[in-house]
């Protein structure tokens, strides 16, 4: 079995981020929401609970049994999970005087503590809460302070448990990989074999084992997530691995034809579906975002069930989900809530029986592309940007029309291909361009135009959890503005999105 750190979500929205900086660790972790925690086995060697836009003093607030955990196992609370942990042995949280959110420093810290070990006086560490730990019990320990929060670090005497108020999972933190190391490796002595190397072994064992003889439908994407998640199940199976690629009429320009032919020289068995007409017709008069994707997703399925229908006796469809997936479709009190329903999850209708094998849906997007690289797939997949499963239908704000997807794609393809001639497609997580459902006013030569208004956006990611625009060259953007102007009828207006997620969202739908 391997090692692993349990994480309690109370709803914060750095959970995840608290996953991954265990992951870089090496150290195997998972997700899970307050009132739906496992019991420990032996493999889960310390747990972590997160912070909470909650608070301990709410009357509903968020609730975790720990008496099972607390003494078995090492526990680190952060943020509310620390003041939680304080108020279970009579300690005090009262509302701060005035919120305390941002940069602050430890001016006092006790480095002869496991948690602390290495940390330096003055540290910057970032806080994020409106209540604060006023009093102690007895038992506990202050082990780190700053300036205005007295207990911004604790450790129960009798025990590995230990509380602080800030958020050393944020790069704001310095040295807060120092404290998730010092809990992970040290106190909860974990060992660091989580490798791309290690996970493709074990993976294609597993699937060699679980799917034993069975066949295996998936559909493809071309993208990096179903491409390496293919590849797991070709090695464990192999020519029983029959996939998919349905052309949605919502793709990038050209893309149908390279991605077939990229999976050609993958060794893999596709088969290429048009199913343009059939996706247009299914988003007629279609303007709402989560119809557009309901439509889109139903259409899906029908045309793969009527395809997978050719292969007989199949009796697993594969997926390409990936954990962020997973967690952003789970949607119970308290957990963060479901921004919009993921096209990767929701379930499969009665009519196809089918069990689902999902070999990714422990690791995030990084991960994906470290196991990738490590099954020799190329740069040009790997590299791939992320392209939404519903693809354009959810970059053309109200009714998707075949002509709108054309006109939406001519911009997209110079905008693309922009960014990959002036070396700069690298240095971006994700781009693309959007169709306004709006007209403004322009004039080309003499003439008083009135016309379409596209948005370009590109961000810079880890994973797509959190994100900020990508600061594009200003030559570049006027470059790109007066091509797709000038090349792309119907567009007389580029404008840049200079949101970061939070608070919107990549996309715009």
């Amino acid at each position: 079995m391997t090692q692993q750190i349990l994480i309690v979500d109370f709803g914060s929205q750095y959970t995840q981020l608290i996953a991954r900086r265990v992951r870089e660790l090496n150290v195997y972790c998972e997700i899970h929401p307050f009132n739906d925690v496992p019991d420990l086995t032996s493999d889960i060697r310390g747990v972590i609970l997160s912070g909470s836009p909650s608070s301990v003093l709410d009357t509903n607030a968020p609730y975790l049994d720990l008496q099972a955990i607390r003494g078995n196992v090492p526990v680190l609370g952060v943020c509310y999970g620390a003041q939680f942990i304080a108020t279970q042995n009579g300690g005090t949280v009262s509302p701060s005087k005035h919120r305390e959110y941002g940069r602050a420093r430890l001016n006092k810290v006790d480095t002869h503590d496991h948690l602390m070990k290495e940390m330096s006086i003055n540290s910057q560490v970032w806080m994020s809460h409106a209540d604060t730990i006023t009093a102690l019990s007895a038992q506990y320990q202050i082990i780190a302070s700053t300036e205005d929060v007295e207990v911004a670090a604790f450790k129960v005497a009798s025990e590995p448990t230990y509380g602080i108020q800030f958020h050393p999972e944020v790069t704001h933190s310095e040295e807060g990989k120092i404290i998730l190391r010092n809990f992970v490796v040290h106190i909860c002595q974990c060992a660091q074999d989580w490798t791309p190397d290690i996970f493709v072994e074990s993976t294609v064992a597993a699937l060699a084992q679980n799917l034993g003889a069975d066949k295996v439908v998936m559909g493809l994407s071309g993208g990096v997530d179903s491409s390496v998640a293919a590849t797991l199940i070709h090695r464990a199976i192999g020519d029983r691995l029959y996939c998919i690629f349905v052309d949605n009429g919502l793709l990038r320009k050209h893309e149908y034809q390279q991605v077939l032919r990229s999976y050609e020289n993958m060794g893999l068995n596709v088969v290429g579906v048009d199913a343009k007409e059939k996706f247009y017709q299914a988003l007629s008069g279609i303007k709402d975002p989560e119809a557009k994707r309901k439509a889109i997703g139903k259409t899906f399925i029908d045309v793969f069930d009527t395809e997978a229908h050719r292969i007989t006796d199949v009796k697993w469809l594969g997926q390409g989900t990936i954990y962020p997936d997973v967690i952003e479709s789970v949607s119970v009190k308290g957990p963060s809530a479901t921004i919009k329903s993921h096209h990767n999850v929701g379930g499969l209708p009665d009519y196809m029986k089918l069990q689902v094998v999902e070999p990714l849906n422990t690791l995030f997007k990084d991960e994906v592309r470290q196991v990738g690289r490590t099954l020799g797939l190329s740069d040009s997949i790997l590299g791939r940007h992320p392209f939404p499963g519903p693809g354009l239908g959810i970059r053309i704000l109200g009714e998707v029309t075949e002509e709108r997807v054309k006109l939406l794609q001519e911009v997209d393809y110079i905008f693309i291909e922009g960014l990959k001639h002036r070396g700069l497609y690298e240095d971006v997580w994700q781009a693309g361009a959007i169709l306004l459902p709006v007209q403004s006013v322009g004039v080309m030569g003499d003439e008083r135009t009135y016309e379409n208004v596209v948005s370009l956006r590109a961000v810079s990611s880890v994973d797509g959890m959190t994100a900020d625009w990508s600061h594009l060259p200003y030559d570049f953007l006027g470059e790109m503005s007066n091509k797709i102007i000038n090349q792309v009828k119907g567009v007389n207006r580029v404008v840049y999105d200079i949101s970061s997620k939070p608070p919107a969202t990549i996309e715009w739908e």
